[in-house]
């Protein structure tokens, strides 16, 4: 997953979408409309949403029938910030290379 910048990757998982990760994993919602029910949130809000998380790869959708139901694909991510632009040698905090 490739984000422009780090406002983008906050934007992508702030607490509220993070929140909405936990719920999918966590209940296992059937469909969109019980998504919708668990988290109180909009159906066009909930729908915008999950699509940018879908085109990122975080979640797929799942179809059985006529419902659609959201599965997450990751249970973490991890968050490479180089602090300079140059490319080697790589330090890392805590012992890396």
């Amino acid at each position: 997953m490739w984000f422009t910048s780090t406002e983008s990757f906050a934007k992508v998982l702030s607490a509220s979408n993070r929140q909405l990760l936990r719920i999918i994993i966590e209940r296992e919602p059937k469909s969109l409309e019980e998504l919708a029910e668990l988290t109180g949130k909009a159906m066009s809000n909930l729908s915008r949403t999950l699509k940018n998380m879908v085109s990122l790869g975080i979640v797929r959708i799942e179809k059985d029938g006529r419902k659609v139901a959201p599965k997450l694909v990751y249970d973490r991510v991890v968050l490479e910030l180089p602090l300079t632009k140059k490319p080697n040698p790589r330090k890392t905090a805590g012992g890396g290379r």
